[in-house]
């Protein structure tokens, strides 16, 4: 492998790895209110989906969560991918979600994803879920 290709790779999980620290900190110290218009990007009429990127970049934040000195969740792993695509002009939608009142348990009732062209790019857990939030593009 050439150098630069692994400069490349250091380099992009360096950006994810800074980008998901922000994501952490507006989601647990900022209201809502002043972050949700950050989130998805709707599409234009002529912008390809740009589907290859934004399983790179899902690849690069969840690359980039494992090295953290701290555990991330879903939500600010969503928000990352979501600034990151919009930098790339990519058109996609942040879900926000919460399991149905019969089917919930310890685990968090709550849960985050970000797609692309219809398909989960980050966040992709076994529902049912009833979306509460779509934010971008709803294809």
């Amino acid at each position: 492998m050439p150098e630069n290709d692994q400069w490349t790779r250091w380099g992009a999980t360096a950006l994810a790895a800074s980008t998901l620290c922000a994501a952490q900190t507006v989601v647990a110290c900022v209201p809502f209110a002043k972050w949700k218009g950050s989130l998805g990007l709707r599409s234009a009429k002529g912008v390809s989906e740009g589907g290859t990127d934004a399983w790179r970049i899902a690849r690069q934040v969840e690359r980039a969560a494992g090295r953290l000195p701290f555990r991330t969740k879903c939500l600010p792993r969503a928000v990352a991918v979501s600034w990151l695509l919009r930098r790339r002009g990519t058109p996609h939608a942040v879900v926000i979600a919460v399991r149905p009142a019969e089917l919930r348990d310890q685990e968090d009732a709550l849960h985050a994803w970000v797609e692309v062209g219809g398909e989960k790019v980050i966040g992709d857990l076994p529902g049912p879920w009833i979306e509460t939030l779509r934010a971008g593009t709803a294809s």
